[in-house]
């Protein structure tokens, strides 16, 4: 079908959120679930009341007659502005999945996250489908979004082909992510530990509930969510049997990250804007793909500031001394703007602080990677194509297939804007994820890495080959 057409501003709305695109476990005494029936047999929400998190601070147990967004909107499991902005109107998700839901939050000291009424950071849910396939899909949130963010992207999916589906807020949330109390780098690293956390977790509250552990365990993410599923198989390979990196976040100490290319579209948009084709120039020279200037003025006004500056108060505090976060929209040429930001002439300790969370390319289990070549918040020259050389570097090709969704864009909401230049990338991702488990569990290679053209017909809000 063809998407509905949105206004501009109605999407702008919808989108505001998202432009903030952008520990170690703690032992804490026993959570205590609500009250529960213990359910035996293999009946609706069986077992519920061993439905206990380990190390959990906080959980709540519900027995739901579908745990799909289809039914949590309404029964008030779910947070649709979480989501918003995430998948294009006219996307057709499964429902009607009934199972086990576990909310809950693990120990921190931050308190951003405000869903439950609780404000407290590190919050999950847990969910467990009555009809359990024995598999176990694990996200982190895109952005700085909670762990709601991936309902209708990952959880509505995955619970329709009957896995359990776990999802944490990483940690700390919002466009204060960096402000945790943590050194530099330290926000971000907290999310490595969440998404561990939560994952040896949910694989103990299946074996409770399920009386067995989960058979195959998948990391799935978008956007900062894609970067943990890679940092996650480069680094804990021993929870998980493969992953699925959609439009991941590169950070590496020697660049490119978002502070090496970010700044020249900061600095040269207005010039550009204004007809300076030495402007344009500059803008594509840092990485941007050509023929994307028609989303520019969107991701000027929404996007490229605000990461920016929050993703710079995290490695590199100290540029603009006390102010928190930069200025917002300064001008080139004003003291201390994020437009004229030089990462490469900053301290050696704003390097260090981005190479301890850095990517390197060493993954140790099947990766499937996929991103849209209009992607102009994360321009896929300096994430996708970037990752995959290390991944080539380190001689692990044969463990990863890298595919260029032609028309794809960072934000699938988009698409009604530009229907005839944009694209859904979700359908792909989740074809993507099909290729991931039939590679592993039947041995089925995926198709080889390579561009997927833009169909100049058909219904590309559900459907895509690779």
């Amino acid at each position: 079908m063809r998407p509905t057409k949105t206004s501009p501003r109605t999407v702008l709305a919808t989108l505001t959120a998202l432009a903030a695109t952008a520990a170690l476990v703690v032992t804490a005494p026993p959570a205590t679930a609500d009250k529960a029936t213990d359910k035996p047999g293999g009946g609706h929400c069986a077992r519920q009341a061993k439905a206990q998190v380990p190390g959990a601070e906080m959980q709540k147990v519900a027995c739901l007659d579908d745990l799909t967004t289809a039914g949590t909107v309404a029964s008030g499991h779910t947070k649709p502005g979480d989501y918003a902005g995430l998948v294009t109107p006219g996307t057709v998700n499964p429902t009607g999945v009934p199972g086990i839901q576990i909310d809950g939050y693990f120990p921190d000291t931050s308190t951003t996250n405000v869903n439950n009424g609780w404000n407290h950071d590190s919050q999950f849910v847990i969910r467990i489908p009555d009809n359990w396939n024995g598999g176990l899909v694990v996200t982190g949130a895109p952005g700085n979004r909670t762990q709601y963010a991936n309902d209708q992207v990952w959880s509505d999916f995955v619970l329709g082909q009957g896995y359990a589906f776990a999802s944490t807020d990483k940690g700390n949330v919002g466009l204060n992510f960096w402000d945790d109390g943590s050194e530099p780098g330290g926000s971000v690293a907290e999310w490595h530990s969440r998404v561990t956390e939560l994952t040896i977790a949910s694989k103990k509250v299946l074996q409770k509930v399920k009386a067995k552990k989960p058979s195959r365990t998948w990391m799935a993410g978008i956007s900062n969510g894609g970067y943990l599923v890679r940092w996650q198989l480069e680094n804990r390979p021993d929870l998980y049997d493969g992953g699925l990196d959609w439009e991941g976040t590169l950070l590496r100490g020697d660049g490119p990250n978002l502070l090496t290319y970010l700044p020249a579209a900061l600095k040269n948009y207005p010039a550009h804007a204004a007809g300076d084709a030495a402007a344009h120039d500059a803008i594509i020279a840092a990485g941007f793909e050509p023929g994307s200037e028609f989303l520019w003025p969107f991701h000027h006004q929404v996007y490229w500031d605000l990461t920016q500056r929050i993703y710079r108060e995290e490695f590199d505090p100290e540029f603009d001394g006390d102010t928190k976060a930069g200025t917002p929209y300064c001008t080139s040429g004003t003291p201390q703007c994020d437009a004229d930001y030089d990462y490469d002439s900053r301290p050696d300790e704003v390097k260090e602080a981005m190479r301890s969370v850095e990517l390197t390319g060493d993954i140790k289990r099947p990766l499937i990677s996929l991103q849209g070549d209009m992607d102009t918040l994360l321009p896929i020259k300096h994430t996708q194509e970037a990752y995959s050389a290390l991944i080539a570097d380190e001689g692990k090709t044969d463990m990863h297939r890298a595919y260029r969704v032609v028309g794809g864009t960072h934000t699938d909401a988009l698409v009604p804007l530009f229907p005839n230049q944009l694209r859904s990338t979700l359908p792909c991702a989740r074809a993507g994820f099909d290729a991931l488990t039939a590679w592993v569990e039947d041995g089925t290679a995926p198709p080889a890495s390579t561009t997927v053209p833009r169909p100049a017909s058909g219904d590309l809000v559900n459907t895509c080959t690779l």
